[in-house]
C-alpha cells in the first residue's frame, strides 16, 4: 500500500539569505549564480563582510524545499536528512515537522556538531549565489534511510548536491536500488553546474541504467551534453530518464520524452531572486504527477509555482499562495 507521494534524501541546511550587489560578490569572491562549498573560516569570512545586513532564516536544501512544496500542496512527503544536535537543527526538524513533511529526524536524536549552513547571496537581477557549509550533512548516509518507506512511497527522488559527499551518494545509491527493486519511480535533479563540472561520476551513478523524472535547468543540460545547440543537448539529456523537465526561465520549460518534446509556457513575472524556483518546480511537478495529472498539466502546475516564488525574496510559499496556485490549476484541468 502506498503511503508516501515522495521519498527524498538530500542536504539539511538553513538558509540564510542577503541582498548584495555585484560589486560586494566581487570583493567577497562569491562566483555568480554558482553553489561553492565553504569550510568554518571561509563562512566566518563572509559573515564579516555582510555583518549588520538584514538577513531572512528559512529552511533549505533542495531536496528539502521540494519536499515541503509536495506537502504545502497537500501531498505526502518524507525526507531523509542529517543535522547536528545544536539550535539549527533543532530549527531544521521543526520546520519540516509544522509543513507536513515526515522525516528521519524525528525518530534519532542527531550528534554534537553544528547543521549544515547556505548563505545565499541575491544580487538586483535576481540571481543566486549560494556559499554552502556542510557541517553534519557532510556526513549524511544510509542510516538515513527508511526502507520501509521507500518502498511504499511513489517516487524517490535524490538531490543531485549529494554526488559531493562519498556518504550522502552511498545512501542515495542505496534507497535508488531499494526504490528499483520495490517498483518506486526513480527521480532526480542535477542540482547544480558545479556538481556536473566537479561531481559527475556521481550524477552519472544516481542517472545509472535511466530515471523515470530528470529535473535539471537549460544551463545545467548544457554543461552535462557539452553543447549549446538545443537540438543536440535535448537530444542526449533525454536518454537520461523517461521524462525530462528542462527548464528555461522565462521560456517556461520543455518535457522531453519518448523523442517528443513539448514547450509548456512559463507565466508572465517579475523576478525579484530565484533562489528555490528549481527545487519548487520538482516539488510541484512530482505533486501533480502522483495525483493523477498529466506530464503537461504538472508542468503548468510547475511554471505557476516556480514563477510565484521568484517575485519574493526566499525560497518557499506560503499556505496562502500554495493554496491559491492549487486553485488556479484546479480552474486550469477545468
Amino acid at each position: 500500500m502506498t503511503h508516501y507521494d515522495l521519498y527524498a534524501i538530500g542536504n539539511a541546511l538553513v538558509d540564510s539569505e542577503y541582498e548584495v550587489t555585484d560589486a560586494q560578490l566581487q570583493t567577497m569572491g562569491v562566483e555568480k549564480r554558482h553553489m561553492t562549498l565553504i569550510d568554518l573560516d571561509r563562512r566566518a569570512a563572509l559573515l564579516s563582510h555582510v555583518h549588520g545586513a538584514h538577513a531572512r532564516r528559512t529552511g533549505g536544501g533542495s531536496a528539502g524545499n521540494t519536499v515541503v512544496a509536495v506537502a504545502q500542496l497537500g501531498g505526502r512527503a518524507f525526507y531523509s536528512c542529517r543535522v547536528a544536535d545544536d539550535e539549527l537543527g533543532a530549527f531544521y526538524r521543526e520546520d519540516l515537522v509544522a509543513n507536513g513533511v515526515a522525516t528521519n529526524l524525528t525518530h534519532t536524536k542527531p550528534a554534537p556538531g553544528q547543521t549544515g549552513s547556505c548563505m545565499v547571496m541575491v544580487t538586483p537581477d535576481a540571481e543566486r549565489s549560494m556559499s554552502t557549509f556542510l557541517g553534519a550533512t557532510a556526513h549524511l548516509d544510509h542510516h538515513a534511510l527508511h526502507p520501509h518507506d521507500i518502498a511504499r512511497s511513489k517516487v524517490y527522488y535524490m538531490e543531485g548536491y549529494l554526488a559531493a559527499s562519498p556518504t550522502g551518494l552511498d545512501a542515495a545509491l542505496q534507497g535508488r536500488a531499494m526504490a528499483r527493486e520495490a517498483g518506486v519511480a526513480l527521480a532526480a535533479t542535477l542540482s547544480d553546474m558545479s556538481m556536473i563540472n566537479f561531481c559527475r561520476a556521481g550524477l552519472d551513478a544516481m542517472v545509472g541504467d535511466g530515471l523515470d523524472y530528470l529535473f535539471c535547468n537549460e544551463e545545467e543540460a548544457q554543461v552535462w551534453c557539452g553543447s549549446q545547440d538545443l537540438d543536440v543537448f535535448c537530444q542526449q539529456v533525454s536518454q537520461a530518464a523517461r521524462t525530462v523537465c528542462l527548464t528555461r526561465g522565462a521560456k517556461g520549460c520543455l518535457l522531453l520524452e519518448g523523442g517528443q518534446r513539448t514547450t509548456v509556457p512559463a507565466s508572465s513575472v517579475t523576478a525579484k531572486d530565484t533562489n528555490g524556483a528549481g527545487d519548487m518546480f520538482a516539488g510541484a511537478f512530482l505533486y501533480a504527477v502522483t495525483h493523477g495529472h498529466s506530464h503537461a498539466q504538472a508542468a503548468w502546475l510547475a511554471n505557476q509555482a516556480a514563477g510565484r516564488v521568484v517575485t519574493q525574496y526566499g525560497n518557499r510559499l506560503n499556505a496562502e499562495a500554495m493554496a491559491e496556485i492549487k486553485t488556479q490549476f484546479a480552474q486550469h484541468i477545468g
